[in-house]
């Protein structure tokens, strides 16, 4: 499988487990799982599309686990930062932190068991 469709499949996948770790880590945010679970699951998708035409472009598993663990630290940061509006509590920690394991895993994944690009002649 290439790389972007493997990152797409994969952030798609663990982006729907990211969203569910909100149960455990905060649970008073019950009400409100499937729009969490379906926010994380589009991040996931976006994070996994943009990592894997990254890990295409290189071929070295540290730069493809640590351009992961970026690309999906900056797409949960503008989440991370804004307040629950009903509670005011910020759950920044509860947000980055399974967002960059997502990232460090399809990083790692699509460099390790994506197909890298065929050369064109």
């Amino acid at each position: 499988m290439n790389k972007p469709v493997l990152g797409l499949l994969l952030g798609g996948a663990l982006g729907a487990l990211d969203g569910l770790t909100a149960l455990i880590s905060a649970p008073e945010v019950k009400p409100e799982i499937m729009s969490i679970v379906i926010g994380s699951t589009a991040k996931g998708l976006v994070a996994g599309v943009l990592i894997g035409f990254v890990a295409r472009r290189l071929n070295n598993l540290a730069a493809g686990i640590v351009l992961g663990i970026v690309i999906a630290a900056l797409l949960a940061l503008p989440i991370a930062l804004h307040a629950d509006p009903v509670t005011g509590k910020a759950y920044f920690w509860e947000i980055m932190i399974p967002g960059s394991i997502v990232g460090l895993i399809v990083g790692y994944a699509t460099q390790k068991f994506g197909r890298p690009a065929v050369a064109r002649p």
